[in-house]
């Protein structure tokens, strides 16, 4: 009778049943994760000299990716990202530069006027950033990428979309993945301040799908002389396709289609001259979005012609300079299966990435990702290996 009474008082954990079940727990979930969570990335490119080159100057393309332990899956990284990562503080310099159709794009510079590596500002290496489909220069990854720049001593200078980023709409357009001409405007621009500076740029998301196809239009014609392009959706037919799955189109879709109507809104007296904004305002996901407004705004015959022109994966045989794609398998903005895997091994000059985790624009690891991300790191190594030892690329 005592013994039970203290069996009773001792508890679950107390007889050690309950420790040895947490412990086993612990085992096979610590098991679980070191083989099948966390694995190396696998690295696609034809060309052996720029692989080479990548695993002495980008060695992180090549080390084993350790997700948040607690947060790995690609879902939950894309949504605890904005929220988890610190912002860096940044202090921009803004400047509107005016287009040939009569419009104004906002650019933000972080000139780095204290960089010690590379003081004089007519040669200092200077990166741009291209945000996603509603970002702008505040984005918590467009802050970490100019912090890791910071370090490095170069220049950024982030493009803004028409409209996004507070400035007037002074013609009734805005932008898209698949027309490029505001951004040759700012390339042009960027690159007649300093013509000796090298020059890069990096796109996340569709700011990547609207260089890739840059690229893609350009081949070797570029002054950029290497780009960076994470969570690219490489076929818009496919993204769209995922986004509309019932539980990606509650957690990712609706939410994308009232951003978009929001960046819209503030502009309707400017739009309603071309567009039923009614119509547009009513859309749900977002293709109906790109149907009613974005398609029609540039001039596409259907929503069709419009996907297919604005999908990277069409135009990757034609990149010219050194472009190194970030993507994980497990993002449903840009499904695996979409990846374009074989026309990247058939271009010299293009690299993927593809890790098995990291959602989209996610890539959080360590116990705690408050600061640096796989996808910062990733950035940091390629943007300091071309600056500082590009010229090696194509002679190892």
């Amino acid at each position: 009778s005592l013994y039970l009474e203290s069996q009773v008082r001792v508890g679950l954990f107390g007889s050690g049943v309950g420790l040895s079940l947490v412990l086993g727990f612990g085992v096979a979930y610590a098991c679980y994760y070191l083989n099948s969570i966390a694995k190396k990335p696998q690295l696609v490119a034809s060309n052996d000299r720029f692989c080479r080159f990548l695993e002495e100057y980008c060695p992180v393309v090549t080390e084993t990716y350790y997700p948040t332990i607690w947060c790995w899956e690609g879902r939950v990284q894309t949504l605890l990202r904005p929220f988890i990562t610190s912002r860096p503080q940044v202090q921009y310099r803004n400047e509107l530069i005016k287009t040939a159709d009569g419009g104004q794009i906002s650019l933000d510079w972080f000139d780095n006027n204290d960089s010690l590596y590379y003081p004089d500002a007519s040669t200092r290496p200077t990166v741009l950033l291209l945000p996603g489909l509603t970002g702008t220069s505040k984005e918590s990854y467009i802050l970490h990428m100019i912090h890791q720049s910071e370090t490095l001593g170069y220049r950024c200078v982030v493009f803004n979309n028409r409209g996004i980023a507070g400035e007037e709409l002074l013609t009734p357009r805005t932008y898209c993945a698949a027309n490029t001409e505001d951004l040759e405007a700012v390339i042009h621009h960027v690159h007649s301040l300093h013509p000796s500076a090298p020059f890069m740029a990096a796109g996340v998301s569709m700011g990547g799908m609207l260089l890739l196809n840059y690229l893609g239009k350009t081949g070797r014609d570029t002054p950029l002389m290497a780009a960076a392009i994470f969570s690219a959706g490489w076929n818009v037919f496919e993204s769209v396709e995922s986004l509309e799955k019932p539980l990606n189109w509650l957690l990712f879709n609706y939410y994308l289609t009232t951003c978009l109507q929001s960046s819209i809104s503030r502009h309707r007296q400017m739009l309603e001259k071309l567009f039923d904004m009614d119509l547009v305002m009513k859309a749900r996901t977002v293709r109906e979005f790109d149907k009613q407004f974005t398609s029609v705004m540039f001039g596409y015959r259907s929503i069709d012609d419009y996907y297919e022109d604005a999908s990277p994966c069409r135009k990757l045989k034609s990149v010219g300079i050194p472009v190194l794609c970030l993507n994980s398998v497990d993002d449903v903005f840009s499904p695996a299966h979409a990846i374009p895997v074989e026309a990247a091994k058939q271009n010299a000059n293009v690299a993927l990435v593809l890790t098995s985790c990291g959602g989209h624009i996610g890539f959080l690891e360590g116990i705690w990702p408050r600061k640096c991300t796989y996808m910062d790191r990733v950035f940091k190594q390629f943007v300091q290996a071309m600056f500082e030892h590009g010229n090696k690329i194509f002679s190892m």
